[in-house]
């Protein structure tokens, strides 16, 4: 089945990479005229009927160009929220494909009173500008979406050293409630978190791949004492280990992002995925920065974007410890 896409998915990506080559900063109405936020949603509501493998594939490409867009919250996390909510979410999935709204996904402590939310969360994803954010809510496995107005809430721009991620905190205080959508699965909420976790691994091997070329690049055109530093033994090892790591994350973000797609069971594969691929951009960019020399320590060399957007991927949506964890945990019961 994979090869069948291997074409469409080609040039997705061209296009694309393309895209993000011209503007690494598209804006939100740009995305929805590239189809980009209606890509998993049915065709029916006016998207295109995709799945999570196509999503994988222009997050990857995010990850490569170190691109501020509002994809992951108000795409990506949006349209898993309202799908995961059954029928009673079709009107608003089909907004959100034609661009008629924007809305983004909160995950926090939050509790709903009858029809008052109060709760707080932080670093959500792209809630600054939105119309509407969708509300975790319920118990532990989460109930559903509570669908609130922004300006019902408090939604305040949360400053971090990756310049290329907008992230924010959310306050309810007995915020007003007019719509409780409720979930298919008792499990949803968990599947979220779990594509939510994939997501930023697609991300992160993405950062990973783009690193390694432009260090491949750079060491083959340095030269120190006559020759490429590239052909010395040292480097080399260190391009090596790193290309070593990148494809170890490619498998294990190929796995997850494979079940997330199909429905299935994405606990322990997007935990792996998570772990190993932020883990890895992380060395990966650390490593790129060191081969390049002094120059790799430059603002204009531009690594530290990347860097540092690694950085923050490592923590966004658990931890590599807190999934290693949670990995022990699971079968450690077995």
């Amino acid at each position: 089945m994979a090869d069948d896409f291997t074409e469409f998915h080609d040039e997705l990506r061209a296009v694309a990479g393309d895209l993000l080559a011209k503007d690494r900063e598209p804006g939100w109405q740009e995305l929805v005229d590239a189809g980009w936020v209606g890509l998993e949603v049915p065709e029916g509501l006016g998207g295109a009927g995709a799945s999570f493998a196509e999503t994988a594939i222009l997050l990857d490409q995010i990850g490569r160009a170190a691109g501020a867009t509002g994809y992951l919250g108000n795409g990506v996390l949006t349209v898993g929220a309202l799908a995961a909510a059954g029928p009673d979410s079709e009107a608003l999935l089909g907004q959100v494909a034609r661009g008629e709204q924007r809305m983004a996904v909160v995950f926090g402590e939050f509790a709903l009173d009858g029809s008052r939310l109060s709760g707080h969360a932080e670093f959500v994803p792209d809630a600054v500008g939105a119309d509407h954010l969708l509300v975790l809510i319920g118990s532990a496995t989460g109930a559903g979406l509570a669908v609130v107005p922004s300006g019902e809430l408090t939604v305040a721009a949360q400053p971090v050293l990756d310049e290329t991620r907008r992230l924010a905190t959310v306050t309810a205080d007995s915020a007003p409630v007019a719509t409780v959508l409720g979930f298919a699965d008792d499990r949803a909420a968990a599947v979220l978190l779990d594509r939510a976790a994939v997501a930023i691994a697609c991300d992160s091997l993405g950062i990973a791949e783009r690193m390694l070329t432009a260090t491949v690049d750079y060491v083959r055109v340095r030269h120190q004492f006559g020759r490429p530093i590239g052909s010395f033994q040292a480097v080399k090892h260190a391009c090596a280990d790193m290309l070593v790591d990148i494809e170890v994350s490619r498998r294990l973000v190929a796995d997850a992002v494979a079940l997330v797609a199909a429905g299935g069971d994405t606990e322990i594969a997007a935990a792996m995925a998570k772990a190993h691929a932020t883990s890895t951009a992380v060395a990966v960019a650390g490593k790129a920065m060191q081969l390049h020399g002094g120059i790799g320590y430059t603002w204009e060399s531009g690594i530290h974007a990347f860097l540092k957007r690694a950085a923050l991927n490592r923590s966004l949506f658990g931890s590599p410890a807190a999934h290693r964890k949670k990995l022990a945990k699971r079968y450690s019961t077995r």
